[in-house]
């Protein structure tokens, strides 16, 4: 005799599919319980808000590997170069907080760019959430050895006679040279520039006498005496230049560095932000990464997102105070 299914079968059957459904289609019941369990099933995005071959491109590109390596999917980088990162930052900030889009920050882009530019035009750490920290990237005011000077004192003896360069409009190579400058009563005629490479370009030509740039950026050309170091301005001696002292040291009070951060889109499940993390500090273990940061100059800073928040936010804190104490426009105006 043929049977039929029964009524509780039937049931059965259709609560099933509509479980099945509702997973296939990762919805977000139970805070998405299925979806963080399986992640990570696909590429991760890893957007950079530079182009390609700079100090933060090399850096997310190292970190990808490695991590990707741990999560076992390809995290691919896509450039997004433009408005000092804030492009990238304005696109992660439209994608899904599933944690297949990520991005790197810097902080200047937290922490000097609102002093140049309009509220509207800002980013804020409120805007994303913070995985974890990577590395510290120090600036170094370098000059060319025709223009004779060794010291800041031998700068400031010179007069007015300077020209000198900078990375851009509300960067740390601008509000490090700014306050600097300031407080050593340093005159001179500034020239900005849309990165560190034609900065130092211009230095080695002598179209400009001094910039400040990151170190990685400069570091073959002071080996190879074709760029004078003057000060660095991180708070303690970089250990790659242990000749050469702070501004601190020098008496004035700019301490400015470049760190870098990873950042999701602000409500990204924190299990999914767990397994990311932990797929960051396994790459931060690697010999791999740990040459990619000997060779390329950068003291690593692999702290948690709530310490980057705190950090930040002091840093922020401070930097407004001096250029307000100096009378400084960092958007020249």
């Amino acid at each position: 005799m043929k049977k039929f299914p029964t009524r509780r079968t039937i049931l059965g059957v259709v609560a099933a599919s509509s479980l099945l459904a509702i997973t296939a289609c990762g919805g977000n019941v139970a805070g998405s319980a299925s979806t963080s369990d399986t992640f990570p099933a696909d590429p991760i995005n890893l957007t950079v808000g530079a182009a390609p071959g700079g100090s933060t491109d090399l850096i997310a590109r190292a970190l990808a590997n490695s991590a990707g390596t741990d999560l076992g999917v390809p995290m691919p980088v896509v450039n997004k170069p433009g408005a000092n990162g804030a492009l990238a930052m304005k696109e992660l900030e439209g994608k899904p907080a599933t944690g297949y889009d990520l991005a790197t920050l810097n902080a200047s882009l937290i922490t000097i760019t609102p002093l140049a530019v309009g509220e509207a035009e800002a980013v804020t750490l409120d805007d994303v959430d913070v995985l974890v920290g990577l590395s510290q990237d120090d600036y170094v005011l370098v000059a060319n050895p025709a223009a004779g000077v060794k010291s800041i004192k031998d700068i400031v003896a010179a007069g007015d006679k300077f020209t000198y360069g900078t990375t851009g409009v509300g960067t740390g190579s601008q509000l490090a040279q700014a306050v600097l400058f300031k407080q050593a009563k340093i005159g001179g005629t500034e020239v900005p520039f849309d990165s560190g490479a034609p900065a130092v370009t211009a230095v080695l030509g002598n179209q400009v006498q001094l910039a400040t740039v990151q170190l990685g950026e400069a570091k073959a050309q002071i080996d190879a005496g074709k760029l004078v170091p003057i000060v660095v301005f991180s708070t303690e001696r970089n250990k790659f230049l242990p000749d050469v002292p702070t501004a601190t040291e020098e008496g004035y009070d700019v301490p400015v560095s470049q760190y870098r951060a990873v950042v999701a889109p602000k409500g990204t499940p924190d299990a999914v932000k767990e397994r990311l993390v932990k797929s960051f500090e396994a790459a931060f273990k690697t010999k791999e990464y740990q040459d990619f940061n000997e060779k390329n100059l950068l003291t690593p800073r692999e702290i948690s997102g709530e310490e980057i928040v705190t950090e930040w936010t002091a840093l922020a804190k401070k930097y407004k105070a001096l250029v307000d104490e100096h009378g400084i426009s960092l958007s020249g105006k």
